[in-house]
């Protein structure tokens, strides 16, 4: 137990690196530094709720230990956006921007559920073998405008405000990962078939 929350901790930390370079740097260099941050939970295998939500039944993950690296994820990412907000103030304006523009609506939670897409397929593809899924998937949902709920809680936390938008991002990243996840391995399944037909 002690170890996943280590895990979970460390893994906002790191998209909260990015999320700061986003923040500060803005188009079009922030969304690619961004990256860095899902790089390094991948290579350090941490615990990102993003990451993980979608290999759910794949990797046979407990629920009860997904709730606790999204609580983990959720509490400190919002402690490491308060901690940038003092760090350095010239951020809050662009991070107030951001929430405000956040609608409780059927627009944001698709937005949230592509993005579930994207990074289900980002790691993926780095679990078989290449960086290319986060190096070009990060930038493309950032640029896309997707929603990613711990980006989006480590956002509200340099804004010290809360939007309940955060629970659209949640519900639908988790839906847009699980639903690739089930469509991907149908589609391995079908493909192992045929070459076995072959």
């Amino acid at each position: 137990m002690p170890n996943l929350i280590k895990k979970s901790a460390a893994a906002a930390l790191l998209i909260g690196l990015g999320n700061f370079a986003l923040l500060k740097l803005g188009n079009p260099i922030g969304p690619v530094i961004f990256a860095f941050g899902l790089l390094g939970v991948c290579y350090l295998e941490l615990n990102l709720f993003t990451g993980k939500c979608g290999f759910l039944f794949e990797n046979k993950l407990k629920v009860r230990d997904l709730v606790i690296i999204l609580a983990v994820n959720l509490i400190f990412g919002y402690l490491v956006g308060l901690l940038f907000r003092v760090a350095d103030p010239s951020i809050i304006e662009a991070a107030t921007t951001k929430v405000d523009a956040w609608e409780f609506s059927v627009a944001f939670f698709i937005k949230s559920l592509l993005c579930g897409v994207i990074m289900y397929l980002a790691v993926k593809m780095f679990k078989k073998g290449t960086p290319l899924g986060i190096i070009f998937g990060i930038p493309l949902f950032i640029f896309c405008g997707f929603q990613h709920c711990i980006a989006n809680v480590i956002t509200l936390g340099v804004a010290a405000n809360f939007s309940w938008s955060l629970t659209l991002a949640i519900l639908g990243n988790f839906l847009g990962s699980l639903i690739t996840s089930y469509i991907t391995v149908e589609v391995e399944k079908t493909t192992k078939v045929t070459i076995k037909k072959k």
